[in-house]
């Protein structure tokens, strides 16, 4: 049996040039018994001769293929009856405006498949593009740092630095930032700026890829109580400090005799309130790298901001909420930005974003896709870790009821939809719809 898989070209965003399987994976999976056809793409990543060479078909639509991967939602009238889809669905806490395109699912009678819960029997992800955001996100923050300064009249080194898309490679981008630390280990950094700190909010694969990048540049790791206690006197010019942020830095009890508890936290979030405040004073720039929802304290509130700017110009200069919650724990981010316009001044007195540079206040930069700044190196890697289950997904009978459909374990738990009907573990998701 011939066994078609497709690969949609992506239409959600402008910029989102990213692929999930890259050709050359299509080049294995041909030899063994496997067919690709490929969606036509002008803007994507790999070309279509690429695809071409290593062995797909490329065309028009994906009427041939019977399971078909993308990267982000797809839009309603794209689905096909009976059909199975992989690719980001973000309807897992019920989001209510990707509701439409499950209800659509539903009513085709489709198969959806889930990157984001493809976990292993510990809970951890196996498939993810969180270290290109955390890459990407920290090169845009760094970029954004140097024209922002430039902005208010600040010479820096930083200035020379461009967008994560705008480099030809990760490698070049590594290479300008490593050529910046070079100039700080030798020159300093601006007195405006000195001491400066970074803090990194998280401890996963996205803080992971951020350290890559801010490590390339002369930095000290220094614990939360050290940045409370750093000053002019105390602090290299020519060094970088940075702060990792973990649950029991950026919240504490509401109860005030009751001590800090991770498993407590995450079962009872509410019984906790922010403790971050006391430190963003001390931070030149903020990398928001965390897992947030609205049951747990924000760490950056509008009010805070607005008390922090009535006092002058703060020592904070740049957010990168790499994250990218709106409204969520960087109260102020309002929004995922496009990468064609990435970065926002949030002035704190008014409430009020103005896209750029200029303007007073706190500068943000929140692009909602920042994996597909670096998308041949963030489909690559992405595509590795999503080869080995591929044929398993071409090759499996999803006429067969749930509870006898052979997949591999993570593939299986991460199945939203089988034939049109939420399975046992996604019944939640009724009450959203």
């Amino acid at each position: 049996m011939t066994h078609i898989i497709g690969i949609r070209h992506e239409d959600k965003y402008l910029m989102e040039r990213r692929v999930a399987i890259t050709p050359a994976h299509v080049a294995k999976l041909t030899k063994t018994g496997l067919e690709f056809v490929v969606e036509k793409s002008p803007k994507r990543i790999f070309s279509d001769n690429e695809f071409e060479v290593a062995g797909a078909e490329t065309a028009d639509n994906l009427r041939k293929a019977g399971v078909i991967f993308g990267v982000k939602e797809i839009p309603v009238h794209h689905f096909e009856e009976g059909k199975t889809y992989v690719f980001f669905s973000h309807v897992i806490k019920g989001q209510p405006y990707n509701m439409p395109m499950l209800k659509v699912m539903m009513n085709k009678g489709c198969s959806l498949i889930d990157y984001e819960k493809i976990e292993n029997d510990e809970g951890k992800r196996l498939i993810f593009f969180g270290r290109y955001a955390g890459l990407a996100g920290a090169i845009n923050s760094l970029w954004s740092l140097g024209q922002r300064l430039l902005a208010q009249g600040i010479e820096n080194p930083f200035s020379g630095l461009r967008q994560a898309v705008k480099y030809n490679s990760l490698n070049e981008a590594r290479e300008a930032i490593a050529a910046v630390g070079k100039e700080i280990s030798l020159n300093g950094l601006p007195d405006q700026l000195w001491p400066f700190s970074v803090g990194v909010t998280g401890y996963g694969n996205v803080a992971g890829g951020a350290h890559e990048i801010l490590n390339l540049l002369p930095s000290i790791e220094i614990t939360p109580e050290q940045l409370l206690k750093l000053n002019k006197n105390n602090a290299a010019k020519n060094m970088l400090y940075k702060v990792i942020f973990r649950e029991k830095d950026l919240s504490k009890p509401v109860d005030a005799n009751m001590a800090f508890d991770l498993p407590h936290y995450y079962t009872h979030p509410e019984a906790y309130q922010s403790d971050f405040e006391q430190y963003i004073p001390k931070l030149g720039m903020l990398l928001n790298c965390m897992y947030w929802d609205k049951r747990y304290p924000r760490i950056v509130t509008k009010d805070f901001l607005e008390k922090l700017y009535a006092a002058g110009e703060p020592a904070i200069k740049v957010i990168g909420d790499i994250s990218c919650d709106p409204d969520g724990s960087i109260e102020c981010t309002h929004k995922g930005t496009e990468i064609e316009d990435p970065v926002f001044v949030y002035n704190p007195s008014t409430r009020q974003p103005e896209m750029g540079f200029n303007g007073p206040g706190l500068c943000v930069m929140a692009v909602d896709i920042l994996p597909s700044e670096l998308p041949r190196e963030a489909s690559q890697g992405f595509g590795d870790a999503l080869f080995p289950y591929v044929k398993a997904i071409a090759e499996a009978d999803f006429e067969q009821s749930f509870d006898n459909l052979k997949l591999p374990n993570p593939i299986k738990k991460a199945m939203i939809l089988h034939k049109g009907k939420l399975t046992p573990s996604y019944e939640y998701i009724s009450k959203y719809l």
